[in-house]
């Protein structure tokens, strides 16, 4: 669909010729060139830039896309003489991508004035909450367990995990025993350290067991989708806000959005559609 816009948008700048919008030659504006007897003007190829998203180019670019334009200006002029098109479905179509366009072309400048990057600062700083996390420094050991175990085989999980759970509770060091029994066998490199975590962004029962842990103490065995855990406050937990970078493009997305509703709203709040039965 975009590309047969485009071919659409193409024949609105380069068949002029078709005389499918009046439009008279301006015998005063400069002319670039001459193709077929019919003068090709400065601000034509002006228009055919903005197109293009070039409307800065250095000389040989703009030499090459002039180029590129005159080309196009002669295909136009021969199937113009060749009359092999249907020129009321052509008018139709380009009169639909005007709409298109109309609007396309409103909005961006719209939202481009609206949604500056001081709004997104502004919404960032009247909106500081939602980008507080709570982070906890947390490391575990993990005794694996499935949904095709027997009960027999998911209780002797859940004897190994209360089995380290208790020999760091008579003093043992928890990076050892986490060594010797976690079957998450990343974090059993480190001690079980697992590093920072988000709340809410892990297993939910993980989550509320390690949030509500102070810092140094360790939970008793419990039950995940990933088996049985043990697991330790390192550290925390804290409040973290996200910086700016981090979520400048989601809050000019979500301003956007509520923009361009609004001014949808407002454009179209006189307006009348009465369908004909």
């Amino acid at each position: 669909m975009r590309k047969r816009y485009l071919l659409i948008l193409a024949l609105i700048l380069s068949l002029p010729a078709l005389g499918l919008f009046g439009c008279g030659d301006d015998d005063t504006a400069p002319k670039l060139a001459v193709v077929n007897e019919k003068p090709v003007t400065e601000a034509e190829f002006e228009a055919y830039l903005k197109f293009k998203r070039a409307p800065q180019q250095d000389q040989k670019r703009r030499q090459m896309l002039l180029d590129q334009y005159l080309e196009r200006e002669a295909l136009a002029a021969a199937i113009e003489k060749a009359q092999l098109l249907d020129r009321e479905l052509i008018a139709a179509e380009l009169n639909e991508f005007r709409k298109e366009m109309l609007i396309s072309r409103y909005f961006e400048k719209f939202l481009k004035d609206k949604v500056t990057d001081q709004a997104v600062q502004n919404y960032y700083n009247t909106h500081a909450a939602d980008y507080e996390q709570r982070m906890a420094r947390a490391a575990h050991i993990l005794v694996r367990t499935n949904k095709k175990m027997s009960e027999t085989e998911r209780k002797v999980k859940l004897t190994t995990a209360q089995e380290a759970f208790s020999q760091i509770r008579a003093g043992k060091d928890f990076a050892e025993i986490a060594a010797d029994y976690s079957e998450d066998r990343i974090s059993a490199k480190k001690g079980g350290d697992l590093g920072w975590l988000k709340e809410g962004s892990i297993d939910p029962r993980f989550s509320k067991i390690l949030f509500e842990l102070e810092p140094g103490t360790l939970s008793e065995p419990f039950e995940t989708p990933f088996g049985f855990h043990v697991v330790k406050l390192i550290e925390g937990p804290k409040v973290v806000k996200r910086p700016l970078s981090a979520v400048a493009g989601d809050i000019r997305y979500q301003l956007r959005a509520k923009t361009k509703k609004a001014e949808l709203e407002r454009l179209t709040a006189d307006v009348k559609i009465e369908k004909q039965e």
